[in-house]
Parts: C-alpha cells; structure tokens; sequence
C-alpha cells in the first residue's frame, strides 16, 4: 500500500514538472484582448529564446527598441543579437511599433503622455513585465537598449521605470524630455535639445517612486552622425550624472571621466567612465568616423556598419556587469498549483 502511495505521488510529481521552454524566434502581442488593460491599441513584440535554455534555468532578459524606419526583425539582423544570446544565454525582447501609431514606426517619445513614463512607454514597460512572468527571467538582470528614437524611448522607461532595469545602453540617442513635439524633436536631433539635461534630470527625480535609484547606462554614438547630432551623447551623460547624483543616498556626484582610447582594424573611439565606489555607472562611447549606425552591424540592414566596435558586444560587456534587486518571486509557487489545479480538473 505504501509502496503503491510513493509510486502514485513519483507519478503526480511527475505530471506537475514545469513545461519545457519554447525556444526559438517568436511572436505574439500584448495585451491579448484590449478588454484586459487600459491600452488603446497592443503591442506587437518578437521574442528570441535560446534552445539551450530550460524552465529550471533564471536567465537575463534584454530588450530592444528598434529606431525609425525599422522593425524588430531588421533590428534583429543588424544588431546581430540573437547570435549573441546563443552565446551568452540570454532572452531578446523586440517590442515593434506599429505603423499605424507612427508610419515610420519610430517610437513616439516626444508626446507629452509617454515623456511623462504614461503611453508607449508604460505599454512597453508592462510588455517587460508580462515576458518576464511568463519565461524563466531572472529579475535581477533585465535590460534595456534602443537605437535613436528607441534610445530615446530607453531614456523615458530608464528614468520613469527604472525600477524594472538593471542597466541600459542607449545609442545615437536622445536624452529625456528632449522634445515635446514632432517638430522639437526634429530640432533636437539636428542641434541638440533648448532644455537643461540637469533640470529635467531633476524634474525626474522628483517625480521618482520611492526606492527608485538611478540606472547605469552605456551611451553610444558616432562621431560623423548626421541624424541625430553627437552633442545629443553629451546631454544624455549630462542628465544621467545628474539624475545618478540625485538619486544618490547620500547625494553625491559621480567621479569621472576616465577617459580610453582604443582602436579596431582602423577606426578609434574614446570611451569615458563615470564612477562611485570603484564601480562605473555611466560609461560613453564615441566612435569616430561612424554616421547614423549600429557599429559593428550587418550592412545588409539599414542604419548598420559592418565596421567595428562591436556595438552588440560593448554593450553586453557593460550592461552583463550589473544586477538589481529583484522583487519577491512566487511565480514558481503559482505554477505549481495551477499544475495541480489542472490535474484535479483532469
């Protein structure tokens, strides 16, 4: 009889293992019925999850945010990411923007609500949340990258919901609150944002949740862009030193630059570090002689040079450094009794 029980409960254990990964590229939109959450329309999104990964493994998440005039498949192609999560076993994000919210499917930064951390941004943010549910995230090491108006877009969700990112790379981007409209926004890009990276650095603090500390950051940018203009690197580090100092305990400026200079197969960049504790926490990149472009990317896709840096690489390298705090994580729990839910239910 006791030996009957034990092979019955190996049985049912057996039933209740968590079901294997997907791996893969994927797609899907969220929310899925726009019943569910106060979104005015989904967001489509594009998922790339190793084959080597398991339900068993707590993995880092990296999500990337496409620029204009292209959409998570090219992006994916350009970067060159998902090769890299191969590697280092990792899980990409694509949130795409939809052409119906932007014909050029740029992400739409400047409007006032999404600035605000509200529109796109809180979409994008509750997508991140939602991919790390449902896969085997660990939250402690969920990152964020865009390329221009997807680094500008990294700039909002870093400073309004940086609660969720453990680090962030934004390249050929804009800083926060650089424009409030299509036109400024324009402006901004050729000659660099009217307003101070310091005092929307601390109009963002003030409006920071409580707990919320400031998100290392990667800025990259090319030397020769003529999109978004190179003083625009300089504001976002301006408004990053200003917002880690602020958002300090106690308040202290980082310590920097310490300033590199290296140089692959004939191309140069500085690298300039900004620091507390022996640890950097805001690092910029300038590449010299690169325009508009992903460094290091596949020339076959628009807005990449197949020149080095590896872009993709640097920005692993950095982001990869850092963990956060994670939230308390039941989700195993829940998974276990939904198993058992559907077993009794037969």
């Amino acid at each position: 009889m006791a030996l009957r029980a034990a092979l019955g409960w190996l049985a049912f254990r057996g039933r209740l293992r968590p079901p294997p990964v997907r791996g893969g590229w994927l797609s899907g939109r969220y929310p899925k019925s726009l019943g569910a959450a106060a979104f005015r329309q989904r967001c489509a999104y594009f998922l790339y999850v190793p084959t080597t990964i398991t339900r068993r493994n707590r993995v880092p998440l990296l999500v990337m945010l496409h620029g204009c005039n292209q959409d998570a498949l090219s992006f994916a192609n350009g970067t060159r990411m998902n090769s890299l999560a191969d590697e280092q076993r990792f899980i990409v994000l694509y949130p795409q923007q939809s052409a119906r919210a932007n014909p050029l499917r740029c992400w739409n930064w400047f409007h006032r609500p999404t600035a605000d951390g509200a529109g796109e941004a809180a979409a994008i943010a509750a997508l991140v949340r939602y991919v790390a549910r449902r896969y085997p995230v660990d939250r402690a090491r969920v990152y964020l990258a865009g390329m221009s108006a997807g680094g500008a877009m990294t700039a909002i969700l870093a400073l309004r919901h940086g609660a969720i990112f453990a680090a962030c790379g934004i390249v050929s981007g804009m800083m926060y609150r650089a424009a409030d409209s299509a036109l400024g926004a324009v402006q901004a890009m050729r000659t660099g944002s009217r307003l101070s990276p310091e005092s929307t650095a601390a109009e963002a603090a003030s409006k920071a949740s409580r707990g919320l500390r400031s998100v290392p950051a990667l800025v990259m940018h090319g030397g020769s862009d003529t999109v978004v203009h190179p003083r625009n690197a300089e504001l976002i580090v301006a408004q990053f030193r200003k917002f880690a100092e602020l958002m300090g305990v106690p308040t202290r400026p980082l310590r920097g630059p310490v300033e590199q200079f290296f140089t692959a197969n004939g191309r140069s960049y500085r690298q300039s570090d900004y620091g507390r504790n022996e640890q950097v926490m805001l690092r910029s990149i300038l590449i010299e002689g690169l325009g508009h472009a992903w460094s290091g990317g596949d020339g076959r896709e628009m807005f990449n040079d197949p020149m080095p840096p590896d872009a993709s690489r640097l920005l692993w390298d950095f982001l990869s450094e850092f963990r956060r705090p994670a939230e308390p994580r039941w989700r195993p729990v829940r998974l276990w009794f939904r198993q058992l839910w559907r077993h009794v239910r037969g």
